[in-house]
């Protein structure tokens, strides 16, 4: 997999495991929501995001690399 399709992968299982955690614990859960959500918002507008250096530094490849 390239790394566009784990950082979507991991994005939403932030993001249930929050709600879960929100429902289950404390509302506060909901401010990770929040911080997915405006981190998403300003890569899509950057094309950067943290977890997409992290996943390179771990050696996933980017879309246009993955045939190679």
């Amino acid at each position: 997999m390239h790394v566009e399709r784990w950082l979507r992968l991991i994005a939403g299982t932030f993001v249930l495991a929050s709600l879960g955690l929100a429902q289950v614990h404390s509302p506060y859960w909901l401010l990770l929501t929040a911080f997915v959500g405006l981190n998403l918002l300003q890569s899509g507008f950057s094309n950067w995001c943290p977890m997409m250096t992290f996943l390179r530094a771990l050696g996933v490849r980017n879309a246009g690399a993955a045939g190679r």
